[in-house]
């Protein structure tokens, strides 16, 4: 019955708090975070061309705008999600804050490349600090079984920052220039580090999370690291989470964070309003298979591996069919195209569904930060790899482009080695829980 007390086993369970009104208000505290996050990591979207002019820089310097920046990003996947353990979720929220935005007035006010390149890596160095943590705020105000659409609830709003940058970004600086633009984005985020100093906690009153043993006695610090990687990465659904990431996310961020506006306009001829709608597309279309995959996975966990395998083949098989085609791709092509990277990132979220059963609470941001290391290594690695070729190529975006199958390719592979494993011992650790949940004395 809705209105019974709830058993009492669910209350003894650690990081499953009964979520409620507060913990909506203070995840989404987070959550707000990482919106203007992912909208200062976009920025540079829908400004690639207006940054190659402004800077005189060719395709690979260009590219190494996007680079550096997940490049840092991915660095601080895994001191970050020890941190956030260590440390908790609101003093990680705040430093990433801090820094993302130095980065983005940082950007604003550059007049050189190498000025504009530290902005952007101090901007990574930001972001890297938001995803994870929110992830973490999650699992400390609502139910374990909320958790997937938890996750994708939060990528889907992260995912509207993108909707605001090629909506709104992309107007507001054909209107205003560069400075003006980015300087006045910036503004956002000095608005949630408001939010985050007066009103987010790290988790509700009786909830605290299990303290590390020895955490924080004198050195314990190199004794806590190690053992936070050593047993995360021993669980085969954490890697196999990574791969879900690598394989699933990066050909959507590659599109949206930098690639898509240049290739829709110079390789296929369109304007550059018609070219933002289309990003906007991809963006949509993110946000409705979020809700999609969120809901069919917390109802039905055994479709995460029919999601996975789904979303990367639909990918594939639609970019082969735009760089095949003969000359430009017909509009109808390039709409589909656009919405079925919509489905990379919620496809690539189901990586923390395999993660979060192989892993207990107190190693969850661990854990997180390894799987979120994944699609961004993916995306660093093929942003670099299309910048490198379209300067070889004389600006030939097939042969760039074909770089994602490549990459999608060892994807696949890893995560088909590893998803039996972790399968395994997900049902184990099921059924160990359950004995133990047995001989609990009510």
């Amino acid at each position: 019955m809705s209105g019974g007390p709830t058993p009492a086993p669910h209350h003894r369970l650690p990081g499953d708090p009964p979520g409620g009104a507060r913990a909506m208000w203070v995840w989404g505290i987070g959550v707000a975070v990482y919106f203007v996050a992912v909208t200062f990591r976009t920025s540079l979207g829908v400004a690639g061309l207006d940054a190659a002019h402004r800077f005189d820089i060719n395709a690979s310097a260009l590219s190494s705008f996007s680079i550096l920046q997940l490049l840092v990003y991915a660095g601080m996947q895994i001191p970050v999600g020890l941190l956030v353990d260590r440390w908790g979720t609101r003093r990680i929220l705040l430093l990433g804050v801090l820094l993302f935005t130095a980065g983005q007035f940082g950007f604003a006010l550059s007049a050189s490349y190498g000025t504009a390149l530290a902005s952007r890596a101090l901007l990574g160095c930001g972001d890297a600090m938001t995803f994870i943590a929110v992830l973490r705020l999650g699992a400390r105000w609502f139910p374990a079984r909320r958790g997937p659409v938890i996750a994708q609830i939060a990528a889907l709003i992260g995912m509207a920052g993108n909707l605001v940058t090629t909506l709104v970004l992309a107007r507001v600086l054909d209107a205003f220039g560069w400075t003006p633009t980015f300087a006045g984005s910036a503004a956002g985020g000095l608005l949630v580090l408001l939010l985050v100093v007066f009103f987010l906690r790290d988790h509700p009153e009786g909830h605290e999370p299990p303290a590390h043993p020895g955490s924080r006695a004198a050195g314990a610090g190199s004794g806590f690291v190690r053992r936070q990687l050593t047993t995360a990465w021993r669980e085969p659904g954490t890697r196999a989470g990574m791969w879900v990431h690598f394989t699933c996310q990066f050909p959507g961020m590659v599109f949206l964070l930098l690639w898509g506006m240049p290739f829709l306009v110079e390789a296929q001829g369109l304007d550059k309003g018609t070219a933002g709608e289309l990003l906007t597309l991809v963006v949509v279309s993110n946000m409705c298979c979020g809700l999609v995959y969120g809901q069919v996975i917390a109802r039905h966990h055994a479709a995460r591996t029919p999601l996975v395998l789904g979303t990367v083949l639909a990918t594939a098989a639609v970019w082969a069919a735009a760089l095949a085609w003969p000359g430009r791709a017909p509009m109808w092509l390039l709409v589909v195209l656009c919405a079925v990277l919509g489905a990379c990132g919620p496809g690539s979220m189901i990586g923390f569904d395999f993660s979060r059963p192989a892993n207990p609470p107190e190693r969850q941001g661990t854990a997180s930060g390894i799987v979120n290391m994944g699609g961004f290594t993916a995306s660093m690695t093929t942003l670099f790899a299309v910048g490198v070729l379209l300067d070889l190529t004389g600006d030939n975006f097939r042969i760039a482009f074909a770089s994602v199958f490549a990459l999608q390719a060892l994807g696949l592979v890893q995560f088909a080695r590893l998803r039996g494993r972790a399968v395994r011992r997900e049902r184990e650790r099921v059924v160990a829980s359950k004995v133990e949940a047995v001989h609990v004395p009510v």
